[in-house]
């Protein structure tokens, strides 16, 4: 008897060694879970509070704190898992008996009869495989949890960090991705397919296995009625329910070039920006993303319909950015015709020459000295020599002829490129180019032919720059995240950045100069009924690069299209012919969504207005009119605003 209560003592002193050991094992993984942090996907939403795309690394979850679970969603998991889930303390010994009894029959572990607490230890720090060291660890780790969490914190912790299938980490994840539902909205036959899941994800998906997942729900609601939680009619109206289930990709990113750029962006300044489930808020509208992409895309099939021997190998691509003139909010911004196939954003990565369509700021420049719309300059050839290199240099037009002598006005609007590069030599080369650097302007040529936009910017860059036209000589800085929202709560917003440039009724007269130029000049081909539109093409030598850059009195657009090589696209395959259709297909579609939009500028204080051959001109005191005696035809009648 002596030697039986030995042996039994020393048992028991071992199996509590054994427990201590296998606990100072796996002690510390308890606090993985009291700790709880998981990580999480952020979001971006649209100016509208549309979801554009959820944003994550290794797992997509979305958390729900215990308040947004509703009970009936906690029964429906409590009945098919731990029906004495309130009772226990972590371990439920009369269900691991029970289990046991199954698995001596069986001969092989058929039933772990684990509570919910030791699944949520399974799934957050220990393997899934059988074994009876995994079984301990499991129990010890659930008494410690036990211990120091409540039932509904572990509950919290157990529907946030569990697989749903389809990628879908924690049940708000799995409800909006299978269902397009938040939880509170959820039908009682979704729950029930919902709280199946976890026991086999893969199998029980109800995206690749409907029938097993809706057994598997109703097994799930037969549980519910027998234990009384749910009453006979609720029960057989829930049966025959078969929810619409969504099969959607894990991330609906619904603007992949603008989630490119915002990732890059964020992640810059937040390091955790992919796992901290943070809720950014965009300044697109994704209705006028997908209309950019159309109209992208639009564009790009013109071209190829007039070269259709290229539409094979073609490598012609191209970018478009639509901008709030006020605010500078980017409304929309596509890097390419098509994702898919190259994921390089040309509208931000790329710099491309802007040509003809840099020749507003030069001509800016003029008006802001003094010169009218009116004040005549020379359109005639000449030759130019490089002091340093000594290389002459002799520009001609695109028409290859010259005018003589034009007023200010016709040679913008006619793109002439002797009278702007005659200009910029008036001007005073280095007075020109330390005005552009303070317009923002970078990285330009020392010489005359930045009059031409001979050198590199970004669509993006461009269209922010172009800004002070619009805005009445306001230049706004794009922006494309307006506000962060971290898990906790805290707000990071994002202003604008403004600048005045010009004054504002000089801004005006170079709106009506580029107005003149969509109504009769390079730009004709970007005239939409209804709306006056202003704007410049541009097209630089041998058809690189084509451009059109244009605006109505609230939106702002740039549309480039070139080879991706540098290569020079097909003869006459001007800013006009090519972007200018891209332009058009935008802003009708634009006064469409928003019919209400503003559809004249409206000059400013300080403009006065003349009649000379029976057109409305426009002057400024810093920019008089000119005399009757200097005009060819002495009809014109003053007018101030």
């Amino acid at each position: 008897m002596r030697y039986f209560i030995v042996i039994f003592f020393t048992g028991i002193l071992v199996v509590g060694a054994g427990l201590i050991y296998l606990y100072s094992q796996v002690r510390f993984d308890a606090y993985k879970i009291i700790d709880y942090q998981p990580e999480l996907s952020t979001q971006l939403y649209d100016k509208n509070g549309e979801l554009v795309a959820n944003i994550f690394d290794k797992y997509h979850r979305l958390y729900a704190t215990y308040d947004e679970i509703p009970p009936r969603l906690i029964e429906a998991l409590i009945a098919i898992e731990d029906t004495a889930y309130f009772e226990h303390n972590g371990v439920n010994l009369e269900a691991i008996f029970r289990a046991l009894i199954k698995d001596i029959k069986a001969m092989k572990i058929v039933e772990g009869g684990s509570t919910i607490t030791q699944q949520l230890v399974k799934n957050t720090v220990l393997t899934r495989e059988k074994k009876i060291i995994r079984k301990l660890k499991e129990a010890l780790l659930a008494f410690k949890i036990e211990k120091v969490l409540t039932k509904e914190e572990i509950l919290e912790r157990y529907f946030n960090h569990v697989y749903f299938g389809h990628g879908y980490y924690g049940i708000k994840t799995a409800a909006l991705g299978y269902f397009h539902k938040n939880l509170d909205t959820l039908s009682l036959k979704e729950m029930a397919i919902l709280v199946g899941l976890p026991k086999a994800p893969s199998s029980y998906d109800p995206t690749r296995n409907i029938d097993l997942s809706l057994s598997r729900a109703n097994r799930v609601l037969y549980r519910m009625h027998a234990l009384g939680w749910i009453g006979e009619k609720e029960y057989r109206d829930s049966l025959i329910e078969t929810p619409t289930v969504y099969n959607d990709t894990l991330t609906k990113n619904r603007a992949p070039y603008v989630v490119d750029e915002v990732i890059k962006r964020a992640s810059a300044e937040y390091k955790d920006f992919k796992i901290g489930g943070y809720k950014v808020y965009l300044s697109i509208d994704l209705k006028l993303q997908s209309l950019a992409q159309e109209s992208l895309k639009f564009g790009y099939d013109e071209i190829l319909k007039r070269h259709p021997e290229d539409a094979n190998n073609s490598n012609t691509n191209g970018a478009l950015v639509a901008l709030d003139n006020k605010n500078g909010d980017i409304l929309a911004l596509v890097g390419g015709v098509d994702y898919t196939k190259s994921h390089f954003n040309r509208a931000v990565q790329s710099k491309r020459q802007p040509g003809s369509s840099f020749k507003p700021f030069i001509y800016q420049q003029a008006l802001d000295v003094g010169y009218s719309t009116m004040s005549k300059i020379p359109d005639i050839s000449r030759v130019y020599t490089d002091e340093e290199t000594e290389k002459d240099w002799k520009p001609k037009n695109y028409e290859e002829n010259f005018k003589g002598i034009l007023t200010l006005k016709e040679a913008l609007v006619h793109s002439r490129n002797l009278a702007t590069i005659n200009l910029a030599n008036a001007l005073g080369l280095d007075s020109v180019h330390r005005e552009l650097r303070k317009d923002g302007f970078k990285d330009m040529p020392h010489d005359l032919s930045l009059s031409l936009g001979n050198f590199g910017i970004s669509p993006l860059d461009f269209s922010g720059l172009y800004t002070m036209f619009p805005n009445y000589g306001i230049k706004v800085e794009p922006r494309l995240i307006k506000k962060i929202v971290n898990r906790f709560g805290h707000e990071t917003i994002y202003k604008n950045k403004t600048k005045r440039v010009i004054e504002e009724e000089q801004a005006f007269l170079m709106v009506d100069m580029l107005r003149t130029t969509v109504q009769r000049g390079t730009g004709r081909r970007a005239r939409v009924p209804g709306i006056e539109v202003a704007g410049k093409t541009g097209t630089t030598n041998n058809n690189v690069d084509a451009w059109f850059c244009g605006f109505t009195p609230e939106v702002g657009v740039v549309v480039w299209y070139g080879n991706d090589d540098n290569s020079p696209m097909q003869q006459y395959e001007t800013g006009g012919r090519v972007a200018g259709p891209a332009f058009v297909n935008f802003i009708k579609g634009y006064i469409d969504i928003y019919p209400q939009t503003k559809r004249k500028f409206i000059p400013p204080k300080g403009v006065f207005s003349i009649n000379i051959n029976g057109k409305k001109e426009y002057f400024t005191k810093t920019s008089p009119m000119p005399k009757a005696n200097s005009l060819e035809d002495d009809e014109h009648k003053g007018m101030l605003f």
